[in-house]
């Protein structure tokens, strides 16, 4: 199977700070994928540039076959994307935030409720889709955004601190989710400061440093090759994290 990620040479600058440096990377249908990193480190800048919304300043990236600057409309049709901390309309009610991006899409009305429908229902946030955004917890939020990013069965799903607000019921059910949308062959990038989540959840892990990657491989190989320790222990080892709290 091809990759459906494909990073060559990453460099993406603001002003005169690098912040992903000459990062090389492939992803591969079917598995999810964690993006780990200290504060700063360029998980979130690296999924920027995954979902278009930054232009590299260097290097190529390619998702799902397109080229994230040459097709970026390709790309765009192809990802979902959760970010953290993300801005909502808080005067829309959750069923129209729902539709907007249904619309954007191109995509059925009529199918995208079909298929967000179940989600909702899970997530226990259908009896609360027809009331504002801005009355809703953060919780309902990143439920909210999750569904809104899986309407339309995205190729790519790029997730930044997923878990973020979500109790402990939903976390499970978004794992599920995540399984079942990596099994069917798609992928997942997964960024989190939940390392005991990533090990668990996770095929491969990439830890970035500085924006670097300084580790990459499933977490059991990773962990196999410095025994004795953790997966944080491991992490605070390659990225000095410890030093700089």
């Amino acid at each position: 199977m091809n990759p459906s990620i494909e990073i060559r040479n990453l460099v993406r600058r603001y002003g005169d700070v690098e912040a992903v440096r000459e990062l090389t990377l492939d992803i591969r249908g079917g598995e999810i994928f964690g993006l780990l990193g200290p504060n700063g480190a360029g998980k979130s800048t690296t999924l920027r540039v995954l979902a278009t919304l930054l232009r590299p300043t260097a290097g190529s990236v390619r998702v799902a076959g397109h080229d994230v600057v040459a097709e970026a409309d390709e790309v765009r049709r192809r990802i979902g994307y959760v970010p953290e901390g993300a801005d909502l309309y808080d005067a829309l009610t959750g069923a129209e935030f729902l539709e907007l991006l249904a619309d954007l899409h191109r995509l059925d009305r009529d199918a995208a409720i079909a298929k967000t429908g179940p989600l909702l229902d899970t997530f226990a946030l259908t009896p609360d889709i027809g009331r504002p955004v801005g009355d809703y917890s953060k919780g309902m939020k990143q439920k909210l955004l999750i569904a809104a990013a899986l309407q339309h069965d995205p190729d790519v799903l790029l997730l930044d601190e997923p878990l973020d607000g979500l109790d402990v019921a939903a976390q499970e059910t978004l794992k599920g989710v995540l399984h079942a949308h990596a099994a069917a062959g798609r992928v997942v990038v997964y960024s989190s400061h939940i390392l005991e989540v990533v090990e668990r959840l996770c095929h491969r892990v990439g830890i970035i440093d500085r924006g670097r990657l300084v580790a990459l491989g499933a977490p059991a190989d990773l962990l196999a090759a410095h025994p004795g320790r953790t997966l944080s222990e491991l992490f605070l080892q390659l990225t000095a994290a410890d030093a700089r709290a």
